[in-house]
């Protein structure tokens, strides 16, 4: 049994030594290390990113409503008119040749306040003959048309529409871009403190396993002189295999977790795929005063997908502004005025328009009223029904949110104050054990019970780190719930 118990603690040694030898190059970062490389690299948030970019490429588009359209054309006609005969006399009438050169062109659009506009312009040269008399003149006009919606589309037309929809729009991207940059934070604090406890147990169970190996190796040894049973010798050999297969397991957790952290923090696994990452900080636990008035004020002020169902009900209640404005009948005010001109050649005519002395003008209104108008008001109804469920929906998100920042608080009250009962524990397993080895050395004590001390002492140990990551865990989840993960990380959001 001796030489079983040295074979296996050689073992051991050999292995932590080739572990050692070809283990991956270590790469101390710190939390803050972690979360600007996420920032910069996350899958997520490079995503996300694009989703502002996009918003604002629309918003832009939407403004393309007011850019004046231009038109210009121009043609030549030529007709040739056969001769006839003359009724009246035995002449024929000659025939009848005519040309035409005409040039139109105009500019109009819309503005902000619903005025429509058209700058226009026209002239036109005809020359030819027509029964026999030859002939050759100019004419056109130049003037502008305004209409002015004074009930329909005066407050609000669809311009105008698209354009608020895409500055809203643009508003709920960037809370979408901060909810994603508050989702990956929190992940990678949350991965990160489980990196700390995974590599802290994979200590305690190395711990574990020494305490467990000196135990078989000295009753090895008592066995030996014949003041030790064979069957305490074979409680040692299963204590020591269960603390070898917690520690693989415990190793295994360490990789894993490894491997969490390095895919929220790169966009470059196989680069990352041969660093140790290793936190540059122990766990440890920092006392925080805890208020649910404040945690719900920030929420209530700064969680996105809370801003942004508010801006949701905001788009909706634009979209019945809108609706309600097309009920109305069209009731427009409309205007023109300009020059004509004429003479034999285009000069002439370009010089009447200067001179100014051949004006136009019209000025009145027009009226257009739908007999029914049904499709507008069953628009306008089902858009206010809508706007009253997107209302009750905030609400409900409003108070869900309540909720979870209050479970949030409790839980982290909770952990704080697991952190000082299972730091208690332990160093009460550890007196107990050190109790109970006196105790064995001395012959009034068995074998088992010394093991179940150290099995005591080891789940103690795994449980006050596992208690520090979770407090650690709850404060950043309560952070995320409150909406206060960038401010608390100094993570200033700027989006171009």
């Amino acid at each position: 049994m001796k030489k079983i118990g040295a074979s296996l603690f050689l073992a051991g040694l050999v292995a932590a030594a080739w572990a050692q030898t070809n283990a991956p190059a270590t790469h101390p970062v710190s939390l803050q290390d972690c979360i600007a490389e996420a920032l910069q690299h996350n899958f997520d948030v490079r995503v996300e990113r694009y989703e502002p970019v996009k918003s604002q490429i629309s918003l832009n588009a939407a403004y393309a409503g007011y850019d004046p359209n231009l038109n210009i054309s121009g043609k030549h006609s030529f007709n040739v008119s056969p001769s006839t005969r003359n009724p009246y006399s035995t002449n024929q009438v000659p025939a009848s040749v005519f040309d035409e050169n005409s040039f139109n062109s105009g500019i109009g659009g819309s503005l902000p306040w619903g005025l429509q506009y058209d700058f226009s312009g026209n002239i036109s040269e005809q020359y030819g003959s027509q029964a026999g008399t030859p002939f050759d003149d100019s004419s056109g006009n130049i003037g502008v048309t305004l209409t002015q919606p004074l009930l329909k589309n005066f407050w609000i037309d669809n311009t105008r529409l698209l354009i608020t929809a895409a500055k809203n729009n643009l508003k709920q991207s960037e809370q979408g871009l901060r909810l994603q940059l508050i989702t990956t934070v929190t992940a990678v604090e949350n991965a990160y403190y489980e990196l700390i406890y995974a590599r802290e147990n994979v200590q305690v169970e190395q711990d574990a396993l020494h305490l467990a190996q000196t135990q078989l190796d000295q009753d090895n040894q008592r066995l030996q002189i014949g003041t030790l049973a064979q069957l305490s010798v074979e409680q040692d050999e299963s204590q020591a295999a269960q603390s070898r297969a917690n520690l693989i397991t415990a190793e295994f957790t360490l990789a894993s977790d490894q491997n969490t952290l390095k895919n929220l923090i790169t966009d470059n696994y196989r680069q990352w795929h041969d660093q140790d990452i290793e936190p540059a900080a122990a766990l440890e636990a920092v006392r925080q005063l805890f208020d649910v008035q404040d945690s719900w004020g920030k929420g209530m002020t700064q969680r996105p997908d809370l801003l942004q169902a508010r801006l949701t009900l905001e788009q909706q209640g634009i979209q019945l502004k809108f609706d309600r404005n097309q009920i109305f009948p069209e009731l427009d005010l409309i205007g023109s005025y300009g020059f004509n001109g004429a003479g034999r050649e285009f000069s002439d005519t370009f010089g009447q328009f200067n001179e100014g002395n051949a004006p136009f003008y019209t000025y009145g209104a027009q009226l257009s009223v739908p007999l029914s108008n049904a499709r507008a008001r069953d628009s306008y109804k089902s858009d206010k029904a809508t706007g009253q469920q997107l209302l009750l929906k905030l609400k409900q998100l409003e108070q869900n949110v309540m909720v979870q920042i209050d479970n949030a608080v409790k839980q982290a009250q909770s952990a704080w104050e697991s952190v000082d009962a299972t730091k208690q524990a332990r160093i009460y397993a550890e007196a107990a054990l050190d109790a109970e080895q006196k105790t064995y050395g001395v012959g009034k004590a068995t074998t088992f019970e010394v093991l179940q001390y150290q099995n005591s002492l080891t789940t103690a140990r795994s449980q006050e780190i596992r208690a520090l990551a979770n407090y650690n865990e709850a404060l950043s989840n309560l952070a995320q719930q409150e909406g206060s993960t960038l401010q608390r990380r100094n993570v200033d959001v700027q989006v171009k």
